[in-house]
């Protein structure tokens, strides 16, 4: 069973086109969907369909929500989330979350993020509503300066760790990619500070640190793409979009189980399987198929190390724009040149 196959749909415009129908949404990897998208996201999953622009060509594509059997949710501030909760209830779409819990406030490395106070409440409260097991928690990226040592992120995530004590049971963290990105490396240089990237001996200070203190939490601690062996330390390569995960949570959704290739004779599952592996992600990535209906240069969020994001002016643009919009079948309403 292929994760996206081609149907036809009538679009807002009443042409009928072709659409992508993942079984598997990612909303989104690209741009926080809960926190700043949650209205259009919901209305567009009731029309049954939306579109996305490629950012490189302009050409807009169609994505439909007919097979739609999960969604995986990546947010840093989810709290407008909850109310929409009973949607997905009715609508028999099963969910999880990503939920990126840093701690840069001192650095601010992520601006307009409400204070981590308020972000822990948020999480909490999510982990209440839908289980702990639904709610992963990433510190992600990890990043070093003259200023953030190691041990700075080590204290870190264990204050953050004791506070979401019984509230998650996976932790995934990935080291920063500053080089590899122009548009992280131009936008960390806004700063005076001289963040960088982890050097090799310095992940395994990390991993240690981490394990370590992981002996009392008891977390499923994974890495995100990350090409370190840290399996001396129960650090396990990981996926964000996860099929034991996915099995594990939702046993009973037999046309998503059919998906993952999971019946009653078949516990095993092998990843070199090419109609699992999402081929849109990194080589690194172990994610299984989903598609992606975020928008790059959406985020207002400001994070300096953003990947997603060209510049912050740029998706605090387009976002206000997005606001002044009445309907579209796009996140981002396209500005003037």
């Amino acid at each position: 069973m292929n994760g996206t196959q081609k149907i036809t749909i009538t679009n807002d415009d009443g042409q009928i086109v072709k659409a992508s129908a993942p079984v598997i949404v990612s909303a989104s990897r690209r741009t926080d969907i809960p926190a700043f998208y949650c209205d259009w996201f919901f209305r567009r999953l009731g029309i049954g369909h939306c579109a996305w622009i490629n950012p490189y060509n302009q050409a807009k594509s169609y994505i439909s929500f007919a097979r739609t059997r999960c969604i995986v949710f990546w947010s840093k501030n989810p709290e407008r989330l909850m109310k929409y909760h009973q949607i997905l209830s009715d609508l028999g779409i099963q969910w999880y979350i990503q939920f990126t819990l840093n701690d840069y406030e001192k650095e601010r490395l992520e601006p307009n993020l409400p204070p981590i106070k308020r972000r822990l409440e948020t999480f909490k409260k999510l982990s209440d509503m839908i289980g702990c097991e639904k709610v992963v928690w990433r510190f992600d990226p990890l990043v070093l300066s003259d200023d953030l040592k190691v041990s700075d992120l080590l204290t870190r995530i264990a204050d953050i760790a004791e506070s979401l004590s019984g509230y998650t049971r996976r932790l995934v963290i990935s080291f920063a990619d500053i080089e590899r990105y122009r548009k992280v490396k131009c936008n960390m240089k806004t700063l005076k500070t001289d963040f960088r990237e982890f050097k090799e001996d310095e992940m395994i200070e990390f991993a240690e640190g981490v394990s370590r203190m992981n002996k009392k939490w008891n977390l499923i601690i994974q890495t995100c793409a990350e090409s370190i062996d840290l399996s001396d330390y129960d650090i396990s390569h990981g996926s964000c979009i996860d099929r034991q995960l996915l099995i594990e949570l939702f046993p009973e959704d037999k046309e998503l189980m059919r998906f993952l290739g999971k019946t009653a004779t078949n516990d095993i599952f092998d990843m070199s399987n090419a109609t699992y592996k999402d081929k849109g992600q990194r080589n690194l990535c172990q994610c299984i198929e989903s598609k992606d209906v975020g928008q790059y240069d959406t985020c207002p969020h400001g994070c300096v190390y953003c990947y997603a994001n060209t510049s912050a002016e740029m998706a605090k643009n387009n976002y206000l724009a997005h606001l002044k919009a009445k309907h579209q079948e796009t996140i981002i309403y396209p500005l003037a040149d």
